[in-house]
């Protein structure tokens, strides 16, 4: 008789143009939580292909309830961010109602897990447009955690993006940081990040949040996981 493995499956909502967030998924998930991935076009990180990617966000889905997932995530923060305060639970509620299963994106997560580190002072590195980061910038802004300072790579294509080394992420993390600062964000889930949390945070002495790290950490509290995973930084290590 067919029977479901003693497992958790997560969904993920990954931009078509996406190499690095399955990789740093797998790198950092448990043995019992198994991945399973759904893309949505996107090839530039710009204003009109953060707002086009999700026309396909039902349909895909749909595909991932097809793999009996626990929670399905939307994985990018300037997608999820794109409308402002409230867009997220938007679409969170788009995935709900097509696939049937609890839903969160890096929008969302992020913002939690802020509130759970106690961070009301932040500061965003990213690979991406000043545009974006603005628009980044407005949604945490308006969600009631000050920005005190962007810094941005300023990349629109996602595969370059994809392709940067992840000492770019640690350089620019070291130069946007502020002493008031109470947390720094790597933001974008296609940029490298995770093999440089710990370091960057040992060197700051204060909590680094990443798009993936932030992402998932909301996945395994929605799917009830509360074992610590460290290796990835603060979030993961003890806020679990």
């Amino acid at each position: 008789m067919a029977r479901r493995e003693d497992t958790k499956r997560i969904g993920l909502l990954a931009p078509s143009s996406s190499t690095t967030q399955e990789i740093e998924y797998r790198r950092i998930l448990p043995v019992d939580i198994s991945l399973h991935t759904a893309r949505l076009v996107l090839r530039t990180v710009d204003p009109n292909a953060t707002i086009s990617i999700v026309e396909e966000i039902e349909q895909e889905s749909r595909k991932l309830a097809d793999a009996d997932v626990d929670v399905i995530v939307l994985a990018a923060t300037a997608p999820s961010s794109r409308k402002g305060i409230g867009y997220d639970r938007e679409l969170i509620r788009r995935i709900t109602d097509a696939s049937g299963k609890p839903a969160t994106t890096a929008s969302t997560a992020m913002m939690q897990a802020l509130e759970v580190l106690g961070a009301r002072k932040i500061v965003i590195a990213a690979p991406w447009s000043d545009e974006v980061n603005r628009i980044a910038a407005a949604f945490i802004e308006a969600s009631g955690v000050h920005v005190l300072a962007h810094r941005a790579l300023g990349h629109v294509a996602n595969l370059e993006i994809g392709l940067l080394d992840e000492a770019t992420a640690f350089d620019l993390g070291c130069e946007v940081d502020q002493p008031d600062a109470d947390a720094v964000m790597l933001a974008c889930g296609n940029w490298r990040t995770q093999g440089i949390v710990d370091r960057l945070e040992a060197t700051l002495g204060k909590p680094v949040v990443t798009t993936n790290q932030v992402t998932l950490w909301g996945a395994l509290r929605t799917i009830g996981h509360t074992v610590p995973v460290p290796g990835w930084g603060n979030l993961l290590r003890t806020r679990l």
